[in-house]
């Protein structure tokens, strides 16, 4: 009998997550060693509170500068199983549409927790840290964390999204020419910022379009992201298009991309600025 009840309290006591996958995680006790399969769980692992459990990540987790200490089990490509397995994971993060599938399907037939991140929405980034908190016993510091970062983007979406809407082509990549649909999170961020995505409503979450396209959409403004400061704006070749009304009206902007692309609370920085240029493109109308 004392041995059933303290079953029946184990069980009670156990961590049970459903991943963005769907998935059912359940741990025994709090995740002491985390694996992290791509930068942005990294910050958000960070943001949990849970950065000192991170053992090992992939190549480009470079923030918070503590990032940068963590051991590399390869990059979202191509992993080390054998460095994984020798590090004694007992939680292993992964980008559920950006890591390789069959190295996932191998990590699950070892037995390793895995929880599957993926954000559409702002509020998925909430959630995500809320879990990872859950799931690394550290929900005193990824509560406040959540709230606050909810707290952040409802004060933005309150400033800007009811003002009069702005067409949007946000191009990600120059070639291949590639935008983002209307389930992408950037997505919810333009529409955060008063802004309409021209092409929210094709089916790949970063299509491919052709310039042809872009010209048909003739969006009132065009969004592009660098890597770096300093860096060539990308959007400078619709330049040759003077007809275009973000060209006409000086509506080519650049983002970074360490704000803007990342699924992390970085991302209501690169919302700002987005917001930002929006509003300017408004007061172009006059």
């Amino acid at each position: 009998m004392l041995l059933l009840l303290a079953m029946f309290a184990l069980d009670a006591a156990a961590i049970r997550i459903i991943d963005d996958a769907g998935r059912s995680v359940i741990l025994e006790q709090p995740a002491r060693r985390i694996i992290s399969l791509a930068p942005h769980l990294t910050e958000l692992l960070f943001a949990a509170g849970a950065g000192g459990q991170v053992v090992g990540t992939v190549e480009y987790s470079d923030y918070p500068r503590a990032a940068q200490a963590i051991a590399r089990i390869g990059d979202s490509a191509q992993l080390d199983l054998e460095r994984i397995l020798a590090l004694k994971p007992d939680l292993v993060v992964v980008w559920q549409n950006g890591n390789a599938q069959r190295q996932l399907e191998k990590l699950l037939h070892l037995g390793i927790p895995v929880y599957y991140n993926e954000t559409h929405r702002l509020t998925d980034i909430a959630r995500a840290i809320d879990q990872l908190g859950r799931l690394a016993g550290t929900e005193a510091v990824a509560h406040p964390a959540a709230r606050a970062f909810l707290g952040r983007a409802a004060e933005l979406r309150a400033r800007y999204a009811g003002r009069p809407p702005v067409t949007v082509f946000f191009q990600i990549w120059e070639q291949p020419l590639l935008t983002v649909n209307g389930e992408h999170l950037i997505s919810d961020v333009i529409s955060l910022c008063g802004g309409q995505n021209v092409f929210a409503g094709l089916k790949p979450l970063t299509p491919e379009v052709s310039a042809e396209a872009v010209l048909a959409a003739d969006p009132e403004a065009i969004v592009g992201v660098t890597a770096e400061a300093g860096q060539p704006e990308d959007v400078s070749r619709w330049k040759p298009w003077p007809r275009l009304r973000a060209v006409a009206r000086g509506n080519l902007f650049t983002l970074g991309s360490d704000t803007i692309s990342r699924n992390t609370p970085r991302i209501l920085e690169g919302a700002r600025e987005l917001c930002e240029r929006l509003a300017a493109a408004r007061v172009r109308r006059n």
